[in-house]
């Protein structure tokens, strides 16, 4: 029996000595990493966070104190540590634990998270609510290197002073958010990590402790100590620069010195940042060299099998390939390089890549800014961040009609990684922006298409597109390609079926017209509409005119989407269609496959397929 089955509630830490506690660490590395090579996730985070978890709870009560985390993706110690353990194999799985904090999972999670650069400002918000409230407990913020940076964190850096609390913020310093940090601010934090006085700082603080007069407890003599431990010499940084108090930087896998920090930390007058200096991906080897190639992991990363091209890669590929006869395209990302398959981009043309760090508003201004001055940027990023640059994108990129392309990448139902990771909305409000072409494609070929028009456009272009493999050919023979925003009829409507679809349903709705065939009811008809604003109604008029019963899938909301806009036509031209919808309802789907979460919507084959009705053909003349 493992130490670590052993260990029923948080509160037993407090009782290991050194020897067990390494044990323990090691214990929960080897259950993190047993399960996520099968179920998939946050593999070198969550290594990295192991002992400064235990630190956390041997230091504070979770049930009480208020544990904020940032991103989220670093909690699967605290996870298996408060109460979860017997349940972690079930992590990202429909119906099992969430893959980030979730505060109806346990009393010990105290807010939602999955995008970065939250914490810092949830926690601060905790701790004003506790002074209104004149309640007593302590409140830790704990962030990243890499989500520091972003504006979110500096706003409430900056707000910290004018807030007038205590709270205390840990700075978990990994020199990496998913690829390694990039900026000002790393150089800065680089500088900070290799301070020579931090030995000093550490004699110091363990000197006082030693000097202690008998029967003087620790938190009164820190009454009398405070000055010296404030006058410390430090070099200046730009926490100090905020008037806020810096300690660090300490070993963030040293348990004995977290200990010792975290209990100075609680007696302390002062909210305080906490350096920490970590690892990512410590004590699997494999993680611990390539730290960002570990950091995500799919359910079957661990078996050999040849990968097929991504949509992700067939992007980037393409728009490489057109950087090599226009030197004005440029990309860009929000410390998504690897995500958006832009590694072969960057090392070929290091000059006109830019990974701006987790900082999408300033991504998108950015691209504007250079579309305005004459370059071509394309701007790569996950459908789910594109909501932090929807003003930006409306502002500063379409109100001025820019060329800029964006890459919205995982768009639709993305699985395992949950409700904020969905790529749910874009649809819904990108295609009220005016002057945005807003696309999406069903296979390579259209995919292609649209990105070498989108280069040439005056104005600018969002291309939407999911996770997984990209489809070579769908639905091409005898077909001409289309071009433009025009929509394609890919099949004519043989009985009184018409199917619907857009980018990764027009694939769906083909498998279902091909079963629908097969049990013998009249062929449906099969329109891609290509293009989700402006929508082509040239081609969408007439075929509603004749009184077809439409059935349109989208992969996103419902409200807002292409199925109520095409419904709203149909009434306004007096068409006698009837017309269903197959999408997501009112709902922030939960973790788990894309199946489970397209069967939680009823976007089944089987429901296309009634769809069809009476097994009759379709009366004409």
């Amino acid at each position: 029996m493992s130490l670590l089955e052993n260990i029923e509630d948080f509160r037993q830490l407090k009782e290991l000595n050194s020897n067990d506690l390494s044990v323990l660490c090691q214990d929960i590395r080897t259950l993190i990493a047993d399960v996520i090579f099968r179920n998939g996730g946050h593999l070198a985070s969550s290594l990295g966070t192991v002992e400064l978890t235990v630190a956390l709870l041997r230091n504070f009560n979770p049930l009480n104190d208020k544990i904020v985390f940032d991103v989220g993706h670093q909690t699967y110690p605290y996870k298996i540590l408060t109460g979860r353990r017997d349940l972690f194999h079930t992590i990202r799985q429909f119906g099992g634990l969430s893959g980030f904090p979730k505060r109806n999972e346990s009393p010990c999670d105290h807010f939602d998270v999955g995008h970065s650069s939250t914490s810092l400002s949830a926690a601060l918000g905790y701790a004003k609510a506790r002074d209104i409230l004149k309640q007593d407990h302590h409140v830790v913020g704990v962030i990243g290197d890499g989500a520091i940076i972003n504006g979110m964190a500096f706003e409430a850096l900056n707000h910290l002073k004018d807030a007038d609390t205590k709270v205390i913020y840990i700075l978990n310093d990994n020199t990496m958010s998913i690829s390694p940090r990039v900026g000002g601010a790393a150089t800065h934090f680089a500088y900070l990590s290799t301070n020579p006085y931090y030995q000093k700082l550490k004699k110091a603080i363990k000197g006082c402790c030693k000097s202690l007069p008998k029967g003087e407890s620790i938190e009164s003599f820190l009454g009398n100590a405070k000055d010296q431990i404030k006058s410390l010499v430090k070099p200046d940084n730009i926490f100090n620069s905020l008037d806020i108090d810096y300690w660090g930087p300490f070993d963030g896998h040293s348990i004995e010195e977290m200990d010792l920090i975290f209990h100075l930390a609680k007696s302390f007058d002062r909210s305080v940042v906490i350096h920490l200096i970590t690892q990512k991906g410590r004590g699997v080897e494999a993680a611990e060299n390539e730290p960002s190639k570990y950091h995500g992991i799919g359910v079957a990363f661990s078996k050999e099998a040849p990968k097929s091209l991504s949509w992700s890669q067939a992007f980037a590929n393409k728009v490489e390939k057109i950087a090599e006869k226009d030197p004005r395209v440029v990309a860009l990302t929000p410390a998504m390089k690897e995500g958006s398959a832009l590694n072969s981009f960057a090392a070929r043309y290091p000059k006109r890549f830019f990974d701006v760090g987790i900082a999408e508003e300033h991504m998108m201004t950015l691209s504007a800014g250079m579309a305005a001055g004459g370059l071509r940027p394309v701007a790569f990023i996950y459908s789910t961040f594109l909501q932090r640059a929807m003003d930006q994108l409306s502002h500063d990129v379409c109100i001025q009609s820019l060329p800029v392309l964006i890459a919205v990448d995982r768009a639709g139902m993305i699985g395992e990684d949950g409700e904020t990771h969905q790529g749910l909305s874009d649809i819904t409000w990108c295609r009220s922006i005016p002057n945005l072409v807003f696309q999406a494609p069903r296979d390579l070929v259209d995919l292609e298409i649209m990105i070498d028009e989108a280069m040439k456009r005056s104005g600018a272009t969002a291309i939407r597109y999911p996770r997984g493999s990209v489809i070579q050919a769908l639905c091409r023979d005898n077909l001409k390609k289309t071009g433009g925003i025009k929509a394609e009829i890919l099949y004519e409507p043989q009985g009184e079926t018409l199917f619907i679809g857009i980018g990764k349903t027009v694939h769906f709705l083909n498998e279902a017209r091909n079963e629908a065939i097969e049990k013998g009811f009249a062929e449906p008809g099969l329109m891609d509409l290509r293009t989700i604003a402006p929508l082509d109604w040239d081609t969408i008029d007439p075929l509603i005119m004749k009184g077809y019963r439409i059935l349109i899938a989208e992969d996103g909301y419902l409200t807002g989407g292409i199925g109520e806009a095409i419904a709203a036509r149909a009434t306004e031209i007096g068409a006698s269609c009837s017309i269903e919808l197959m999408g997501v309802s009112d709902m922030f789907l939960p973790h788990g496959t894309v199946n489970d979460q397209w069967n939680l919507c009823g976007m089944t084959i089987d429901k296309a397929v009634a769809f069809c009705g009476e097994k009759t053909e379709r009366k004409t003349g």
